[in-house]
């Protein structure tokens, strides 16, 4: 049977298969590619919430090496050592438990 170019015999499973191969090969490098954002994107997060640990820590030491006391609040470290973060993005927990015992600090980050 000869085929006629304006009514096309249909193809079979694996030609239509192959036709779809560039779409699924471009789905695919997109998952990759949304995947590696994601990851990257977390791994950012993690950096950002170990600096400001380390900006707490050192701001809290050198209030004590200076003043001779640890700071009683957050806000004055904010204040008085120039503390900055963002705080959409992470939260604070700042307990002072006295003049010269170090305070409990605890850094949440927020989920967006």
């Amino acid at each position: 049977m000869r085929s006629n170019r304006f009514n096309p015999t249909p193809l079979g499973f694996l030609p239509r298969l192959i036709s779809l191969l560039p779409l699924l090969t471009g789905i695919l490098i997109l998952l990759l590619f949304l995947q590696g954002v994601q990851s990257v994107s977390n791994t950012t997060a993690a950096k950002q919430q170990e600096s400001l640990e380390t900006a707490l820590s050192r701001s809290i030491a050198q209030c004590y090496a200076v003043e001779g006391m640890y700071p009683p609040s957050l806000n004055y470290l904010k204040e008085h050592y120039g503390l900055t973060y963002d705080e959409g993005k992470f939260l604070i927990d700042y307990q002072p438990v006295g003049a010269n015992l170090m305070p409990e600090v605890v850094v949440l980050p927020i989920k967006q």
